[in-house]
């Protein structure tokens, strides 16, 4: 697509038709409304609304609110704390009262005015808000783990291009942090790639905490939407980072656990070194514990690379080879080869600047919606694969495990009404 530049008003009025989205001036008019030296008119920024507003969420917010070419109006959350704590940073930034704040992230969707939502909720929501916020006609900045099933992703993808909409995976760390590992790989000098052993916990566990008094704070109905029906436990619902237990993120209701919340990291960042994000694995291996360590899982792509999570003895040659803080080790041929140069994000600001760019020009971000999704399938593979203790072939064309009912059970799961897919 065309890398000419274009006012927000400009792009607005192609955009609309492309994507079905009507879209009006914002609610919100600044002191700054005809734009200065430092911030573009409002006609030119970016309206943006966030759901899902604590820990990452906060951040997120933090990044898109103080940026000059984003205007925000909205915050959405199930709890009233991180609710009115959003409301207030919004209203502090522009010196007014202006900012909405709801409970139901579909009125926020309803509003026509805004042109993208950033979305930071527990991963059981991920899939349903941004396919709601693409027919909404919003553009989509989505923490990781961009999807809790193998199912969730291909519809994902789908509601993204059939409703023109920009839908970046979240995590910073795949091109920020991990460039000790991809400048080699890309670069040619450790030459053609074979393997990779990627160290991170394993698959979320059930969640057995007793009910505890629902406290006036929270919309519990609203926070548990498409998950099973459960009694209020701070505990199943608290956002901080430990998978471990006490947190979302630990329990399979909501979360994949550390191999899917960590491992988004450090998977994203061995696929994007090994250049393997436009492939899904064709195969998954389970391999039995033995006299040197416990089971681990094998993932075996097209090119005949192999990925290991927790490989006990994983080869550490001293050569031909790199590794990123023993989470991450990539193995080669040693016969150099010609490089070719990273992609990168677009824009300026890091990834929340690679996402606004792209939301002014419909270029695909650095993690377009189907690349983090195939980045995903490998975790999601390796969990079903130690759930069954068997091995497994996928079939990428059919969206299934070949000749494996079972298997294929575990690519989504049921979802209370009205949350379906």
């Amino acid at each position: 697509m065309s890398r000419r530049p274009t006012t927000r008003r400009g792009f607005l009025k192609t955009a609309g038709t492309t994507a079905g989205a009507a879209v009006a001036a914002p609610y919100v008019i600044t002191s700054k409304a005809l734009g200065d030296a430092t911030t573009p008119p409002a006609s030119d920024r970016i309206v943006m609304g966030g759901i899902g507003i604590g820990n990452m969420g906060s951040g997120d917010q933090n990044n898109f609110l103080n940026r000059n070419d984003v205007q925000y109006v909205a915050v959405c959350d199930v709890r009233t704390k991180w609710r009115d704590g959003g409301k207030n940073k919004v209203d502090g930034k522009y010196g007014n009262k202006d900012c909405a704040a709801y409970v139901d992230f579909r009125e926020l969707l309803a509003r026509d005015d805004i042109d993208a939502v950033h979305i930071a909720t527990p991963d059981h929501w991920h899939a349903i808000m941004t396919i709601a916020a693409c027919r909404s006609g919003k553009d989509v900045y989505l923490q990781k783990p961009e999807t809790l099933t193998l199912r969730e992703g291909p519809l994902m993808i789908a509601a993204a291009r059939r409703y023109g909409r920009v839908v970046s995976g979240g995590s910073q760390r795949v091109l920020e942090d991990y460039r000790g590992i991809v400048n080699p790989c890309w670069s040619g000098q450790i030459g053609t790639i074979k393997s990779l052993d990627i160290s991170v916990g394993g698959p979320s566990m059930p969640c057995y905490l007793p009910a505890q008094p629902t406290p006036p704070d929270i919309d519990w109905e609203l926070w548990l939407g498409p998950a099973p029906w459960e009694p209020y436990n701070s505990g199943r619902c608290d956002g901080n980072f430990g998978t471990g237990g006490g947190s979302w993120r630990s329990y399979i209701d909501y979360s994949g656990g550390s191999l899917t919340d960590w491992g988004a990291h450090h998977f994203g960042g061995a696929i994007f070194a090994a250049d393997l994000r436009e492939l899904q694995p064709n195969a998954v291996t389970f391999n039995s514990a033995s006299d040197k360590g416990g089971a681990y899982v094998s993932l075996t792509y097209p090119n005949g690379v192999e990925v290991h999570h927790n490989r006990p003895q994983p080869l550490r040659p001293e050569k031909h080879s790199v590794a990123h803080q023993g989470a991450i080790q990539i193995l080669a041929d040693g016969q150099a080869k010609e490089g070719k140069p990273v992609p990168s994000y677009k824009g300026q600001g890091g990834i929340y600047g690679d996402f606004i760019d792209c939301v002014k020009t419909r270029e695909k971000p650095f993690r377009d919606i189907e690349l983090a999704v195939n980045t995903m399938t490998g975790p999601h593979m390796i969990a079903i694969a130690y759930r069954l203790e068997r091995s497994l072939k996928w079939d990428r064309d059919a969206q299934q495990f070949t000749g494996d009912e079972e298997a294929n059970r575990l690519v989504d799961r049921a979802r209370r009404e009205p949350w379906i897919l």
